[in-house]
């Protein structure tokens, strides 16, 4: 996708998926007053070892000045996510997350991310690529299922689902089932579009804090 956005002449990908910093970004947010859910560098990682503290510093400032927006920042740092958030305060309309795709990231990831003092912490377990076993969800506000997509897609078992869906419902923790992805619930590969984000016979929107979501946009 960055490539394609290269040869097309997108702004912010001259350098395709080499990381970048565009501050000039940043600005961005406070023009903008209908409160809007911000998913943070959706192509890219806020914790990236490239990325300096100054720069996560002037971010989360971003978020404090604008109060009225949501943002979801989801890393695969997360031993860098704790070690930066150790003993700073960040502003409640900031949540953090952290990729779960097997059972070692789970096992790795999630006891980092349970360390951070934040208002809404976040597993982001797509995509699922096997069965994560026993979860212990404590700490943890919100956890969104899904499968992959793109041509090389690994297929998803809906056994692997639901044992994830009862531990949230037993630990009391939202679920949110995005996708099936290009392999479905039948084991049959097609477009993600077909075979939709319908788990249990329902589509699973929960959501950590009750809010009306006016927009979607990206940072």
């Amino acid at each position: 996708m960055a490539h394609r956005l290269q040869a097309m002449g997108t702004p912010g990908y001259q350098t395709g998926f080499r990381l970048t910093l565009l501050p000039d970004r940043l600005e961005e947010p406070a023009r903008r007053k209908r409160p809007t859910i911000y998913f943070v560098n959706s192509m890219s990682d806020l914790f990236h070892k490239g990325v300096p503290d100054t720069f996560v510093d002037r971010v989360i400032e971003v978020m404090r000045e604008t109060p009225q927006h949501t943002y979801q920042i989801l890393t695969k740092r997360a031993q860098r996510l704790a070690m930066y958030l150790s003993g700073k305060s960040v502003p409640g309309n900031a949540w953090f997350g952290v990729s779960v795709e097997d059972r070692q990231r789970a096992l790795t990831r999630i006891p980092y991310l349970r360390m951070t003092d934040v208002a809404v912490r976040f597993l982001s377990v797509e995509p699922l690529l096997e069965d994560l076993g026993e979860l212990d969800l404590s700490g943890i506000h919100w956890v969104i299922v899904g499968g992959e997509s793109g041509p090389k897609a690994r297929p998803m078992q809906e056994a692997w689902v639901n044992r994830i869906y009862r531990q949230c419902k037993a630990q009391n923790v939202p679920f949110f089932f995005k996708q099936w992805g290009v392999w479905g619930r039948d084991g049959v590969r097609r477009s993600k579009k077909k075979n939709g984000r319908i788990f249990r016979g329902a589509q699973w929107n929960e959501m950590p804090v009750t809010r009306r979501i006016i927009r979607e946009a990206e940072v």
